[in-house]
């Protein structure tokens, strides 16, 4: 598949990297799908995302229709299914601890189409 054709992004990992990736993503006009393993990981990273947008706005480099737009293609989930099943293309961005990645892969290897 081109990169071009992708529609669904999906990012496993809503931390420092994660919710950048996501924000990025969704400002490229992607639908992205955040992942973590809580719930209040999540809403932190939306929570970031947000933050980052509004300073975007505040600096005048976007206007609050991009930040509203941007939010509103970020959904965040906890259930790997859900991430994986509907996804273009896959980012894996958790803790650099082996068994952690090997593991997700793994439930990802079982999902992805």
């Amino acid at each position: 598949m081109e990169f071009e054709a992708m529609k669904v992004i999906s990012v496993f990992g809503a931390g420092t990297m994660g919710h950048g990736i996501a924000q990025i993503m969704a400002q490229q006009g992607y639908k992205v799908l955040l992942g973590d393993v809580r719930q209040e990981l999540l809403d932190t990273a939306l929570e970031r995302v947000k933050r980052s947008l509004q300073k975007l706005a505040e600096k005048g480099k976007i206007g609050q229709d991009e930040v509203e737009g941007t939010l509103s293609m970020i959904t965040g989930t906890i259930d790997v299914k859900e991430l994986a099943k509907d996804a273009d293309f896959v980012i894996e961005a958790i803790p650099e601890k082996l068994d952690a990645k090997k593991g997700l892969i793994k439930q990802l290897d079982e999902v992805c189409r």
